[in-house]
């Protein structure tokens, strides 16, 4: 195990507390990265405060693996305009850093009053582009790991803490059985 559920619920509190000060008196945007970032967005919304709005955007450059493509594809966009609004992109993790520095240039041309990100792992050793969360919930090492929304070929998104997974649950979730 990684973090507990109990480790994760005291940082979201204390993350949401910490962006309904900063975005007290407008009405915020955040931006879902699907899949993985829906736990972490509900309960982040439920910390605060203040009224916000969302929308999703879902990216794939993972696949089946446990590993990066690096080729970063839109599978679905905002639908909403943000022009003028504050954004701000809610990630479950960064690794390399390629899938959010892809979404951040992508939404920044559409011009919003304000752009920032949140990230609840970051994994700043495996970082292959210039890109620093404006706030993050936990540095992690470099391992692959599931649990709160992330997954394995769909698996283990409800458990509540997140872990690193054996190469067997890994194979197990990969493979259909015959």
């Amino acid at each position: 195990m990684l973090l507990t559920q109990e480790e994760i619920a005291a940082r979201v509190q204390e993350l949401g507390a910490t962006l309904a000060e900063t975005y007290a008196g407008r009405l915020p945007l955040f931006v879902c990265v699907l899949k993985g970032a829906t736990v972490f967005l509900s309960d982040l919304m439920r910390a605060m405060r203040i009224p916000v709005e969302i929308d999703f955007m879902a990216t794939s450059s993972y696949g089946l693996s446990t590993d990066s493509s690096g080729v970063v594809r839109i599978l679905k966009d905002l639908d909403h305009a943000i022009i003028d609004r504050d954004v701000l992109i809610v990630e479950d993790v960064i690794d390399s850093g390629l899938t959010l520095h892809y979404l951040y240039e992508h939404l920044r041309a559409r011009h919003p009053a304000s752009l920032r990100m949140v990230t609840l792992l970051d994994k700043p050793d495996r970082r292959t582009v210039s890109l620093t969360p404006d706030w993050c919930g936990f540095h992690i090492p470099d391992r692959f790991v599931v649990g709160y929304g992330l997954d394995v070929a769909e698996h283990y998104r409800n458990v509540p803490f997140i872990f690193v997974p054996t190469p067997l649950a890994i194979h197990r979730a990969t493979h259909t059985a015959e």
